[in-house]
C-alpha cells in the first residue's frame, strides 16, 4: 500500500497521554477518529480538483492509503471531526466515494483533500448504511451526483432515524454534557500536557456541535434491494445486499478485477457497534462475504487489512455473545445485569480491551430487544 501523509494535530489517535483526564471524557476521541477546529473548504460541485491532469494539492484533512491502484482508504488526519473511513474509486473518468462522513464539513473537506490525488470529478457516491458518521455528508453532493445505497437504508434516512433514536443519542446528544464536562475538568489540571490536550478535545467538540447544525439528512437517491453494478472505463463496482448485520440495510463495495471489499461497519479494525445490529443474521451474512474473491478490506473504521481470519474471529465472538445472551434472557436475567454476566475472556487474544467478564449493555440490549421482537 502507497500512503500519502499529513501532520497530525491535536489529539492522538490512542487516547490522552497519561491518566490525568477522567476516561468518560475519552469517549469523545472515538466519535471523532481525529477532531478539533478546521476550516473544510468549499469543496465545489464537481467533487476532485487536480492531480493527474493538473497541479496537485496538499491534503490536509485526510490520509490517502492506495491500497491498490486507484483504490485509496481515507482516514481523517487533522482535528475536523469525520467520524468513519471513506472508500475512493478513481475510474478513468469519475470517482466513487463510499461514506460520505459525520458532515458536511467532513464531506466537503474529503472533496477538495481528492485533488491531492486525482482531477476527476465525483460522479458516484455510496452509504454502506444509515448512521450518521456515514450519511451526514450527503448534502454536498449535486442533483448528477449518483448517491446509492440499500432501498432500506435511503427509507430510514428520509424517515429521520440517522439524526435521532437511541445511537445517535449515544453519540451524538452526549455532547453538550461532555462539553460541561470538559470544561470542568478543565479547571482542575496542573499538568500542562494534558490541560493542553483536553483543551484541543473541548474545541473540537465545540466546532462538531455547530456543524452539526449545518446537517440535513439527505437520503440517497439511487437504490438497490440485492445487487447493483457500474461499469466505470474498466472497472467493475459491484454493490450488494447480502443480508442484515451492522444495521438492517448494509452494503458491500465489491471491486473483484482490484479484489477488495468496502464493508462500511460491517466491519471494523476492532469491534463494531452493535446498538442497531442483527447479532445472529450478521454471522451469517458474513458467511456470505466471505464467499467473494478478494485480498483486501477496506473497514468502516481502521485500517484496511487482509487477515482473511479475522472475519472468522468476529462470527465466533457474535455467535458466543449471542448464544450467552440468549441463555441468560431463557432464565430471565435482564440485560443490564446479562451485560454484567456475559463472558467472552476467550477472544481476549483476538479483541483489545477484554480484561474479565462483562459485554457491551448496549449490544446486550439490542440482542434481548431482537428475541422480545421489540428491535425498531
Amino acid at each position: 500500500m502507497r500512503s500519502r501523509r499529513v501532520t497530525r494535530s491535536g489529539l492522538s489517535r490512542s487516547g490522552y497521554r497519561g491518566s490525568a483526564v477522567p476516561a468518560g471524557i475519552l469517549a469523545a476521541a472515538w466519535l471523532c477518529g481525529a477532531c478539533a477546529p478546521a476550516d473544510p473548504g468549499s469543496g465545489g460541485d464537481d467533487g476532485a480538483g487536480a492531480g493527474a491532469g493538473g497541479t496537485a494539492t496538499e491534503a490536509v484533512h485526510f490520509d490517502f492509503t492506495e491500497v491498490v491502484p486507484g483504490v485509496y482508504h481515507a482516514q481523517g488526519a487533522s482535528d475536523l471531526v469525520v467520524g468513519s473511513n471513506a472508500g475512493v474509486v478513481v475510474n478513468e473518468e469519475d470517482v466513487l466515494l463510499v461514506d460520505s462522513h459525520i458532515s458536511p464539513a467532513a464531506a466537503n473537506a474529503l472533496i477538495e483533500d481528492l485533488r491531492s490525488i486525482t482531477d476527476r470529478p465525483v460522479r458516484y457516491a455510496a452509504n454502506t448504511h444509515w448512521h450518521f458518521d456515514h450519511a451526514h455528508g450527503n448534502q454536498v453532493y449535486p442533483p448528477d451526483v449518483e448517491i446509492i445505497s440499500h432501498e432500506a437504508t435511503r427509507a430510514a434516512i428520509a424517515e429521520g432515524r440517522s439524526n435521532s433514536g437511541r445511537s445517535y443519542e449515544l453519540f451524538v446528544g452526549a455532547i453538550p454534557g461532555r462539553i460541561e464536562q470538559m470544561e470542568a475538568t478543565l479547571d482542575t489540571l496542573t499538568d500542562a500536557e494534558a490541560r493542553a490536550e483536553l483543551e484541543a478535545t473541548l474545541e473540537a467538540q465545540r466546532t462538531y456541535y455547530a456543524q452539526l447544525q449545518e446537517v440535513v439528512p439527505t437520503a440517497p437517491n439511487t437504490t438497490l434491494s440485492e445487487r447493483l453494478t457500474l461499469y466505470r472505463g474498466g472497472r467493475e463496482i459491484q454493490f450488494h445486499f447480502f443480508g442484515r448485520a451492522h444495521t438492517e440495510g448494509d452494503v458491500i463495495v465489491y471491486l473483484p478485477d482490484d479484489r477488495v471489499i468496502i464493508t462500511g461497519d460491517m466491519l471494523t479494525g476492532g469491534l463494531p457497534y452493535m446498538g442497531d445490529g442483527y447479532v445472529n443474521e450478521w454471522i451469517e451474512t458474513l458467511d456470505r462475504v466471505k464467499a467473494l474473491d478478494f485480498d483486501w478490506i477496506i473497514p468502516g473504521h481502521g485500517a484496511p487489512y487482509r487477515e482473511r481470519e479475522r472475519i472468522d474471529h468476529l462470527q465466533a465472538y457474535l455467535r458466543d455473545l449471542w448464544d450467552q445472551s440468549v441463555a441468560l434472557h431463557g432464565q430471565g436475567v435482564s440485560a443490564e445485569d446479562a451485560a454484567g454476566r456475559i463472558d467472552l475472556t476467550a477472544h481476549a487474544d483476538n479483541f483489545g480491551g477484554i480484561s474479565g467478564p462483562g459485554a457491551n449493555p448496549v449490544a446486550v440490549l439490542r440482542i434481548f430487544e431482537l428475541l422480545d421482537g421489540t428491535a425498531n
